[in-house]
């Protein structure tokens, strides 16, 4: 890709990022080239369909996840990487709204444009869950496709009006039934 073109692709996901934060997915691809100072032709060059820009911005977001709990390894308490990572697997789930159904659709679609990037974010997660297992801080009676599913239980409720109140709330008792005593201890939710 030519140099102003990977500049206008960047650029594009930044505003695209912000847009769907704010609107969730149906937000308007016009708004966004016009935010991103493009034309609609050159969106549409990058991303034919809302889709493909759905699933460069998922794609960016759960590689970023897989890094960030690489991170939370080496960086800090085996149970409070677990939960931290989950908070942010979470946040990403909120923060786009509608992501649950095409998350979970991508781990069983090889041929999803999301498939790698979701199933190395999965596995990232296994790998903090299976480490705070080893060292006693998680239950060991679920995997990481139980986490996944957990993620995609909390996000949800980001996108129902009258539970995202409870949100907080909810996300601390959802940790506290995955960490063991000892685990709770580690990352502070006694």
């Amino acid at each position: 890709m030519r140099a102003d073109a990977r500049k206008n692709y960047d650029h594009l996901l930044v505003v695209a990022h912000e847009a769907v934060t704010e609107h969730g997915a149906d937000a308007s691809l016009r708004d966004i080239a016009r935010k991103a100072g493009v034309g609609f032709g050159t969106l549409y060059r990058h991303f034919p369909t809302r889709e493909a820009l759905f699933e460069a911005l998922l794609r960016t977001r759960f590689d970023e996840l897989t890094v960030l709990a690489r991170e939370f390894e080496t960086s800090t308490t085996t149970a409070l990487a677990l939960v931290s990572w989950l908070r942010e697997a979470v946040a990403v789930t909120q923060n786009y709204s509608g992501v649950i159904a095409p998350m979970v659709a991508a781990i069983a679609d090889p041929d999803s444009a999301l498939h790698a990037s979701c199933v190395a974010m999965r596995a990232a997660g296994t790998q903090l869950l299976v480490r705070a297992q080893a060292a006693h801080m998680a239950r060991a009676d679920i995997d990481g496709t139980d986490l996944f599913g957990l993620v995609g239980a909390l996000g949800w409720l980001g996108d129902q009006p009258a539970l995202a109140p409870r949100a907080e709330h909810l996300f601390g008792v959802i940790s506290d039934a995955i960490l063991t005593d000892q685990g709770r201890g580690e990352a502070g939710r006694k």
